[in-house]
């Protein structure tokens, strides 16, 4: 992926200018260039950090692998600040909007009735456990969506901090996968 890093790294927008392994690429670059790249897949500095660190991957497997390891490692604050990256459901922004954008391409298509339901359990839920809904959107229907945020709002602040750290595995594991492609 020679143009690494691209000038919206931190977007998850990593440009292919050469056919070159993206995989290679990436153990190439410099240390900074790939914390950024990997903060716009997972907004904890010590996931971050940690992955870019752990180069080279022999293959995507072996970086999942990794990934997955480093973030069981990680603990409640991490996933937290991991959070914060994260528009709300139904939302834009955040550090890796362009990441959240193709996650809830289903939003687009949610009738006004499901999108304002979702941004009331947005507000209900942030107000319940001091972070954002998180859910791993990519494939989900709208419909589904809300009545997972409904049910998930009779979990313990705990419990809900673990289920949403979880989410945020798959939801990493999915963009990883893009980042490679």
């Amino acid at each position: 992926m020679v143009g690494f890093p691209s000038t919206n790294a931190r977007a998850g927008s990593m440009t292919t200018t050469s056919k070159g392994d993206p995989l290679q690429e990436l153990n190439r670059l410099p240390r900074d260039a790939v914390v950024e790249e990997f903060l716009s897949i997972c907004s904890s500095t010590r996931w971050a950090a940690s992955m870019a660190d752990s180069r080279p991957f022999r293959n995507t497997a072996e970086l999942q692998r990794k990934a997955e390891s480093v973030w069981l490692g990680l603990g409640p604050r991490d996933w937290l600040e991991a959070l914060t990256g994260h528009p709300r459901i139904g939302e834009q922004g955040g550090a890796s909007e362009e990441h959240s954008r193709q996650e809830q391409a289903s939003m687009h298509d949610a009738s006004q009735s499901v999108r304002d339901a979702i941004a009331a359990g947005n507000r209900e839920y942030e107000g319940r456990f001091g972070h954002v809904f998180l859910i791993s959107a990519a494939g989900r229907e709208p419909r589904e969506i809300l009545a997972e945020q409904t049910r998930r709002l009779d979990n313990s602040p705990e419990d809900e901090l673990r289920v949403a750290a979880d989410e945020h595995r798959r939801i990493t594991r999915l963009r990883l996968d893009r980042l490679l492609e």
